[in-house]
């Protein structure tokens, strides 16, 4: 439990400095959202998948990833057009 409550923190804190970083530079040349669309699509399913099993650190840890992952993805979305 503990080891996968660790996985979960670390998986989904991993994504914090990319979102400071496109908040703070608007930069996302380098980033694919080909690659993002699927991961978010993917997390997506990993949510619906806690919810359907009833797994709180599961719904918590793709939950917050997801929103994450989404706001990069719709920063590269709307940056990309401009660069």
């Amino acid at each position: 439990m503990i080891i996968g409550n660790i996985a979960a923190a670390c998986t989904t804190i991993a994504f914090l400095p990319q979102v400071v970083k496109i908040a703070r530079t608007r930069h996302v040349a380098d980033l694919s959202l080909s690659m993002y669309s699927i991961f978010s699509f993917g997390v997506l399913c990993w949510f619906i998948y806690g919810l359907l099993i009833k797994s709180a650190p599961v719904i918590a840890a793709n939950g917050i990833t997801f929103i994450l992952s989404a706001y990069i993805l719709t920063m590269i979305a709307r940056y990309k057009r401009r660069q």
